[in-house]
């Protein structure tokens, strides 16, 4: 029986998956996982594939990690700030 975790296309599958509940649910919530899972299966097209499937999770969850963390950084208000509306958008 094969071991759908070591199939590098269900996590890219996973990958656009996600990434399209991302774009309904707004709000970075799986955006890293989807980053996450997209490494891991490319990651699955060279060496990783040896790796036991627990390993190919605990890289995933590193991966997504590391990808929320950024993600964080990148997009986050500055230090102190509060996000205000001026703007109505019904004006």
């Amino acid at each position: 029986m094969v071991d759908l975790v070591s199939i590098w296309w269900v996590w890219l599958a996973a990958a656009l998956i996600l990434g399209i509940l991302e774009m309904v649910l707004p709000g970075f919530i799986f955006l890293g996982f989807a980053i996450g899972a997209a490494l891991v299966g490319l990651a699955l097209l060279g060496p990783l594939t040896l790796l036991s499937p627990a390993a190919i999770f605990l890289i995933f969850a590193l991966l997504s990690l590391a990808a929320w963390l950024v993600l964080k950084k990148l997009f986050a208000l500055p230090k102190g700030q509060v996000k205000t509306f001026e703007h109505d958008i019904n004006d």
